[in-house]
């Protein structure tokens, strides 16, 4: 009994070594961990565009002119989104359109739909207030829902691993003492 599961064990070793030394030459780093890309960046100007966006609605609901809100939440945004805005601040300031004076804004990120949602209340005079805090809630909503499905994914990741190292070791130990244990009981070997 114990040189058949003896002889199991080493045919398994056997035919699966061929197949790990195929892998290991196919693809040398495969053991060597990956580099992280900067995927920072993007998140976090995203978390500025949001923060922005809020301190843009809170000062709107204060009753602050545009021109003036824009000028003020400035200093929150990045520097190319802080650019933007004070172009769209000065535009506005001198009386240009709302879809010319918002121009700048459609290119950043998170901010596109600001500067349609800015052009539409201006013809509709409806508060502009309401869209951009809408807006950072929708950004963060989106970048929370990425960041779980990111960890979600590096749970299968991290499982795989564990469970080929575990799942012959189980069938090896638990399962076939069990199975020969009762083949040679019901006479099989």
């Amino acid at each position: 009994m114990l040189t058949g599961a003896a002889l199991i064990l080493l045919g398994g070793a056997v035919f699966c070594w061929p197949r790990v030394t195929s892998v290991a030459t196919e693809r040398p780093g495969w053991l060597r961990p990956r580099e992280r890309r900067p995927r920072g960046k993007g998140v976090s100007e995203l978390l500025r565009s949001a923060a922005t966006l809020d301190l843009l609605s809170a000062c709107l609901a204060g009753g602050l002119p545009v021109p003036v809100a824009l000028e003020a939440v400035v200093p929150t945004a990045s520097p190319q989104t802080a650019a933007a805005l004070r172009s769209v601040a000065s535009h506005l300031a001198v009386g240009v359109g709302p879809a010319e004076a918002w121009a700048p804004v459609r290119d950043r990120p998170g901010l596109t739909e600001l500067s349609v949602a800015a052009v539409r209340t201006a013809r509709a005079g409806t508060a502009l207030a309401a869209h951009a805090k809408d807006l950072a809630r929708r950004l963060r909503e989106s970048l929370s829902a990425e960041a779980e499905e990111r960890s979600e994914r590096a749970g299968v990741l991290l499982a795989a691993p564990i469970g080929l190292c575990f799942l012959p070791a189980f069938l090896c130990l638990g399962v076939l003492p069990v199975v020969l244990g009762l083949a040679g009981r019901l006479d099989f070997l």
